[in-house]
């Protein structure tokens, strides 16, 4: 597959299949994609890899707390800015109403809404789970390289024949799986990642997000 073809074809998805993925083929993606681009070569991400009965342990007790804590309980960091201004506010709202118009929920069933989305910390299915953390003492160009690091493995991922979906949902968390995982306190828990293979007939797959064109984001200056 072409970098291209997998750039072209990587998007989130929200239904796996129960499928497994061999180990030696996760061992693999993650050897492969620590070669991501790394300032100073500091390489600040950490990745837990839970399948199997850690899994399902992990989410056990994530829908145990959320009979008290529906939503979880805050983040470590900020996941979106506190006042989104436009254009990025609508293209929130746009993406959220495609997704749910695509699974026939209406925006005024409230519930319905928040039992899929709950599907977050059940890793939508997939067999392989990751959570990944960052040391705290790491500022913005760290964080761009984790941004990168996980790029690099959802790209990788295609390769194989694997889907991926990136979750941010799961550092409302933190607290579970830091002491699930026994992550240290000099880490900070960033996102998960569901990796496996796509159940290709269910709606919420057929979701392609929008990109805004070429013009409303490049500009080009030829000259002084």
């Amino acid at each position: 597959m072409k970098v291209s073809e997998a750039v072209a074809s990587r998007k989130t998805i929200r239904a796996f299949k129960p499928d497994p993925v061999p180990r030696e083929t996760i061992e693999s993606i993650l050897a492969l994609a620590s070669r991501a681009p790394s300032g100073g070569n500091l390489q600040p991400w950490k990745v837990y890899v839970v399948t199997g009965e850690a899994r399902a342990e992990l989410i056990r007790r994530v829908a145990e707390r959320r009979k008290t804590k529906a939503l979880g309980e805050a983040p470590e960091y900020s996941i979106y800015p506190p006042a989104l201004s436009e254009p990025y506010k609508t293209r929130r709202f746009k993406i959220g109403e495609a997704m749910y118009g695509m699974l026939g929920i209406p925006r005024e069933d409230k519930m319905a809404r928040l039992g899929f989305f709950s599907k977050n910390w059940e890793f939508f299915g997939a067999p392989v789970g990751l959570i990944i953390t960052i040391d705290r003492q790491m500022q913005q160009g760290q964080w761009a390289d984790v941004g990168m690091f996980l790029q690099t493995i959802m790209l990788l991922a295609r390769e194989h024949g694997l889907h991926t979906c990136p979750q941010e949902a799961w550092a409302v968390w933190h607290r579970i799986i830091r002491e699930f995982l026994s992550v240290p306190e000099n880490e900070m828990v960033f996102c998960g990642m569901g990796i496996g293979y796509a159940e290709e007939d269910h709606p919420v797959n057929a979701l392609v997000s929008e990109r805004a064109p070429l013009a409303d984001f490049v500009a080009f200056r030829d000259g002084i």
